[in-house]
């Protein structure tokens, strides 16, 4: 870059070299004045900024292309993006970093290089004791951990895989915190004569656990250090013993090969393809730092000449995840090419690209106009779509058959209006049966007037809701709409009108309308009923008019909710789920215990909602094994490694919501300085009697000593073993002991005091009067499109 820098003055050098002084003449040759028009010319592209490669940089090694920002050799490439072309091999190779990555493909539309590690699986080093072999290691194509480097393994295009019998891999980031990993299993019979390690089906290669395993990888890195694990040291050697970062799909296709224990030292070394995401001006996020609370901040440069994309029509989009941050360009819609390039966006001529127009084509700037031939009319995006006609014909047509057309119109009204009403009956009866209505009545069958009330007609939610009129939309987001209604009984009610419906939805819906049925409790949210005649189930529930708990939680300013009030939040939502697990004849797992699932009605009493992933449990099981559901950062991890269900997964999921009202900090996001998750950073400082450093500054100043003993059932509740954590009977009944204290001043007082928003907001306790205010209008279903951005 420095050399395009200088060009004004080499320009000037090489002017007074080819100069004369005699007499004012000055004699320039043709070559001198060639070599001046040509530094001339580079010097005025260096001055408009358009920045590239020098014509003198490789376009390629080998078959292989490299595009701007890459480059082979210096000031060819952008900072960061130099690449090494290995010509002493036949066909040369293009690597990347220490020459363990060799780059089979590179792409500017998906930001992405597809590489071949060499290295294989990692090299595991083993220590061996009296009761346990386990090893460690490290995956690195050496990228390096710089602030330039701008590679990271491409989260959702690769994956871990671990192949040998009863062995756990683990991948760890720089800190020691835990990535993701998975087990491998070989059955042993039941003589222990040896391990099983074939499949019930030999053709399967997928690994789901026999013989080998797949994960994900959610966090983008460019090393990881490795924990390797052996479950049962007596059973070793029976297949190969590997840890791989491999593209997702690509072990699949050779697991026969790799699994075969005969070639198991030629199979390690095995290259193995990778995918990394890449990024301009690539800068790692430190926790704890002001460029970690920015990380969701916009990376593209304010100043677009100090951007690298220099396309007169490329855009600069951000890139953010939960290790460094930057942006990458993009060609505008209409265009393709390099857009690193000045000139790189080229308008796509969309007329040449086969199925857009079956007319008349005519290519413009970044799009196109189609139109149908003079004298046709129609649709010429489509096949066939355009139609000649005659206006003549058309003319005589209708004033011939102007009478008959009247006679046929009046009696088409009327069929058609016999017709329209047939249909509107059987479709709603099709979806009715679409939406498993006879499975909701037969769910609800023992109860007949609670399975007649439950169905609510369309007409009635129609006239509830003024036909679904826009002014009574509560909210909305990517999975529906939200309808405020009074029901013809005068209760006010929210109306869900999702969008889209898919099996498992509906089958979750169905369980949902089914659960609440049968349940009636102060601190869960009443479900009136349900509408099956749409194309799309309808929820009818409560009107609940102050929001989610998580809403008056995280909201800015020193002060939220008082602690008397969180205390008895807290309280009541230990005693709704004591009596899901106990109360009830099929104890219920509601599964999803999270902030943004507990409701504030208009006295701030607390309701538990979302049981669309909740499950009941017969009372003589002790637990089942279900697929993983759940909210990071809530989720029992004994449940997520286990898959078995327990109403002890509840308590840990409740304990972290207990964390949260202590701490205000949001348990999904949440990390120390030692990159810890909330629980462990809360569980650590416990311990170490520095709980101070991560409490709420208002709970500390408003609770007192009552905070030791909520922070000790919340430690109790988060437990790692399932069985060391407390029933919910007994966190109800330990919270309800703390909170008689309170209890007794405010009957002293005849007065309940929750404080919203630095408001003091009074509620007499007097029977028959009442007072509610609230500083905005939510209902369950608000609420449920906002839990709905956090998967799980």
């Amino acid at each position: 870059m420095s050399r395009w820098m200088d060009m004004p003055q080499l320009l000037e050098t090489a002017i007074d070299d080819i100069s004369g002084s005699a007499g004012g003449v000055v004699m320039v040759p043709a070559a001198a004045l060639m070599l001046v028009l040509q530094l001339f010319s580079l010097a005025s592209a260096a001055q408009s900024g358009n920045v590239g490669p020098p014509p003198t940089c490789p376009s390629s090694c080998g078959n292989l292309s490299v595009p701007y920002p890459f480059g082979i050799g210096a000031s060819c490439s952008l900072p960061g993006f130099n690449l090494t072309c290995d010509r002493t091999r036949h066909p040369p190779r293009l690597l990347v970093g220490d020459g363990a990555l060799q780059i089979v493909e590179i792409s500017l539309a998906n930001s992405t290089v597809r590489a071949l590690y060499t290295a294989g699986a990692v090299n595991i080093n083993f220590s061996t004791s009296a009761t346990s072999v386990d090893g460690s290691g490290t995956w690195s194509g050496g990228l390096g951990a710089a602030s330039d480097s701008p590679y990271v393994v491409s989260e959702w295009r690769n994956q871990l895989v671990v192949t040998g019998c009863n062995v756990q891999g683990t991948l760890l980031g720089g800190s020691g915190n835990v990535i993701t990993g998975c087990s491998s299993f070989c059955s042993i019979d039941d003589k222990w004569t040896g391990a099983v390690v074939t499949t019930p089906d030999e053709g399967a290669t997928a690994c789901s656990g026999i013989r080998c395993c797949e994960t994900p990888i959610p966090i983008g890195r460019p090393s990881y250090n490795v924990q390797f694990k052996y479950l049962d040291v007596e059973n070793t050697g029976l297949l190969p013993v590997a840890v791989r970062i491999a593209e997702h799909g690509w072990f699949d296709s050779v697991a026969a090969q790799m699994l075969n224990n005969s070639v198991r030292d030629s199979t390690l070394g095995t290259p193995v393809p990778v995918v990394l995401d890449w990024a301009v001006a690539s800068t790692p996020i430190v926790p704890g730092t002001p460029a970690a609370d920015a990380a969701g901040n916009s990376s593209c440069p304010s100043d677009a000449a100090r951007s690298a994309c220099r396309g007169s029509h490329s855009a600069c989009h951000n890139v953010t995840n939960n290790y460094r941050t930057g942006y990458v360009c993009r060609c505008q819609n209409g265009y393709d090419g390099n857009p690193y390039l000045s000139s790189g966006c080229q308008d796509i001529n969309e007329c040449e690209v086969p199925g857009n127009c079956f007319g008349i084509c005519t290519n413009t700037d970044g799009s196109y106009e189609c139109r149908c031939p003079r004298g046709a009319s129609g649709n010429p995006y489509v096949e066939h779509g355009c139609i000649k006609s005659s206006l003549g014909l058309s003319i005589g047509l209708g004033v011939g058959s102007g009478a008959g057309l009247l006679v046929l119109v009046l009696g088409a009204v009327f069929v058609t209006r016999r017709i329209k009403h047939r249909r509107a009956r059987m479709l709603k009866q099709k979806f009715f049966k679409q939406n498993r209505g006879h499975l909701l009545q037969q769910l609800v069958s023992q109860k007949a007037d609670i399975a007649e009330k439950m169905i609510i007609p369309l007409i009635e939610l129609e006239k509830a809701t003024n036909n679904f009129d826009k002014a009574r939309e509560l909210g909305g987001g990517g999975h529906g709409t939200v309808y405020k209604g009074i029901l013809s009984d005068q209760h006010v009610v929210a109306i869900k009108k999702s969008k889209v419906a898919i099996q498992r939805e509906i089958d979750e819906f169905i369980n949902e309308v089914a659960i609440l049925s049968q349940i009636n409790h102060r601190n869960v949210v009443k479900l009136f009923g349900c509408c099956l005649e749409t194309q799309v189930p309808l929820l009818v529930y409560e009107f609940i008019p102050n929001g989610t708990l998580y809403d008056h939680l995280h909201v800015e300013g020193p002060a939220t909710l008082s602690w008397e009030c969180r205390l008895r939040i807290a309280t009541e939502t230990a005693r709704a789920l004591a009596y899901l697990h106990m109360a009830v004849s099929f104890p219920i797992i509601h599964r999803d215990i999270k902030s943004h699932n507990i409701l504030l009605d208009g006295s701030m009493i607390a309701k538990v909602s979302d049981f669309g992933a909740s499950r009941c449990i017969p009372t003589y099981n002790t637990g089942i094994s279900t697929a993983i559901q759940g909210t990071f950062g809530y989720l029992d991890p004994m449940y997520y490694y286990t898959g078995r269900l327990t109403e002890k997964s509840d308590v840990f999921s409740f304990g972290v919501v207990l964390i949260e009202l202590l701490t205000r900090k949001k348990p999904y996001s949440y990390r120390s300085p030692k990159d810890d998750g909330l629980v462990a950073h809360f569980t650590a400082l416990l311990s170490e009697g520095n709980l101070v450093h991560v409490l709420d500054p208002q709970v500390i100043e408003e609770a007192g000593e009552q905070v030791g003993e909520v922070a000790a059932i919340a430690a109790s509740c988060v437990k790692m073993k399932a069985e060391d954590r407390p029933t919910m009977r007994q966190v109800e009944m330990t919270l309800e002991s703390i909170q008689a204290p309170v209890q007794n001043v405010v009957q002293r007082t005849g007065t309940r005091i929750c404080d919203e928003k630095q408001k003091a907001v009074m509620y007499p306790l007097v029977e028959g009067t009442s007072k509610q205010e609230s500083s905005r209008q939510y209902s369950l279903e608000e609420e449920y499109l906002l839990s709905a951005r956090y998967p799980r």
